[in-house]
């Protein structure tokens, strides 16, 4: 049986979650809390990280990028990085943008100091912290709609990777109630088309352990 082991609070784990099932892959989910030492994970991957796909024929990828990069060498339909080499070069891109950038200034402040800090312990959150990462996300959400007023999805006119990507991080923080989506609208049509398709229903059914998400979070009308 094909395994991901995977931790909600991972984005980069989500995207690999939307990526199996919009290719239809059938996958056993495996939690994985990968701040606490486990010597069986580590043989799977030394780097202690999630997530880690462990295929059919026990092929062990590790890594959300090299894994998504496998899922299109093996199952290439349908793609998830379409076109020719520029158009695949930009959907690299925004993959980038949403895991590098939206990840350091608004993923980590906001999870770190709301669902980190309450699942493994430790200080207080850091309203400084929270406060940022709720003024930036803003930034990010008018970069989405300036994409998609002039694309259909926001590497091109095919949903791809760079959808998932944004999506992964967003709904978590959307997870959180921390996405202003009346001030967003364009952004918010944009989630709404990605949030109906059956690959998000298992991401809509998460729940971390003492912490319920908003209403509207698995609304797909909302």
């Amino acid at each position: 049986m094909r395994i991901l082991y995977h931790h909600w609070l991972s984005p980069v784990a989500r995207r690999v979650r939307l990526a199996l099932h919009e290719k239809r892959l059938i996958v056993h989910e495996q939690i994985q809390e990968d701040w606490v030492r486990d010597e069986n994970f580590l043989a799977l991957n030394p780097a202690g990280t999630v997530p880690v796909l462990v295929d059919e024929d026990g092929q062990v990828i590790s890594d959300g990028n090299a894994i998504c990069e496998y899922l299109e060498d093996v199952n290439s339909t349908p793609s998830l990085i379409p076109g020719n080499p520029g158009q695949r070069a930009e959907v690299r891109r925004l993959v980038a943008w949403f895991d590098l950038k939206f990840n350091a200034e608004v993923t980590y402040p906001l999870v770190s100091e709301k669902l980190m800090k309450r699942m493994i312990g430790g200080s207080a959150p850091d309203s400084r912290s929270i406060r940022a990462g709720r003024a930036n996300v803003n930034i990010h959400l008018d970069y989405i709609a300036w994409l998609t007023d002039r694309r259909k999805w926001l590497a091109g006119n095919q949903l791809t990777l760079a959808d998932f990507a944004a999506a992964a991080h967003i709904s978590l923080i959307d997870y959180m109630g921390d996405v202003p989506w009346d001030q967003h609208p364009l952004a918010k049509e944009w989630y709404v088309r990605l949030k109906s398709r059956p690959c998000f229903r298992t991401l809509l059914q998460d729940q971390v352990p003492g912490v319920l998400p908003p209403r509207h979070y698995a609304d797909l009308d909302f």
